[in-house]
Formats: C-alpha cells, sequence, structure tokens
C-alpha cells in the first residue's frame, strides 16, 4: 500500500461516517497532540533499557503500535486537510538539515 493508497482509505473511512466537518486544521492538530501524550506516557516511567526492549512486553508492543497507528493517521489527515504532501515536506526537511548539520569527518 502507498501512502496515497492509505491517504484514500482513511478520506472514504471519514466520508462513510460524514466526519469530513470536525476534520478542520485545528480538530486534527488537538488530536494528534492527544495521540502523541498517549505514545507519550507509554514511555514515561521507563528506563532507557526498557523502552528499548519495548517489543518484549506483548501488551506494551501492541499498545505502542496502535498510538503509533492513530499518530500516523491524524498526520496524514492534518497534511491533506492543509494541503501539505507529506513525503514532498519530509524530503525538504531532510535537504534543509544536510545543510545545517553536515556530517563530521
Amino acid at each position: 500500500m502507498t501512502l496515497e493508497n492509505l491517504n484514500q482509505r482513511l478520506r472514504d473511512f471519514a466520508a462513510a461516517r460524514d466526519w469530513e466537518p470536525f476534520h478542520t486544521p485545528k480538530n486534527l492538530v488537538m488530536a494528534l497532540s492527544g495521540e502523541v501524550g498517549e505514545l507519550t506516557s507509554l514511555f514515561q516511567w521507563l528506563t532507557p533499557e526498557e523502552s528499548a526492549k519495548w517489543r518484549s512486553d506483548p501488551e506494551l508492543a501492541h499498545n505502542v503500535v496502535d498510538e503509533i497507528a492513530d499518530v500516523t493517521l491524524y498526520l496524514l489527515q492534518l497534511a491533506n486537510s492543509l494541503g501539505v504532501d507529506l513525503i514532498e515536506a519530509a524530503n525538504a526537511k531532510i535537504d534543509r538539515n544536510e545543510h545545517r548539520f553536515p556530517p563530521s569527518d
């Protein structure tokens, strides 16, 4: 599945439920922030070693994947709402970062 296929599936899902009126940039940013908070809470009190082994706990692993999916879906909806091409924006950001942070020799 491509990013565009996923985006279309997400648009179809929202349209079938008449959710588009609620998918304003403000609401989507707030929902995205909430989901990032939920993802953060899964790691909040773990040691660095525990957080690196997140997959060894089946419940934690399930929850991490679920929250990453939520973050991804809200970010896709936000980008779609704002007319931002995520691939283009991400590549442009990496290009800028390559100039800002050159590799050490």
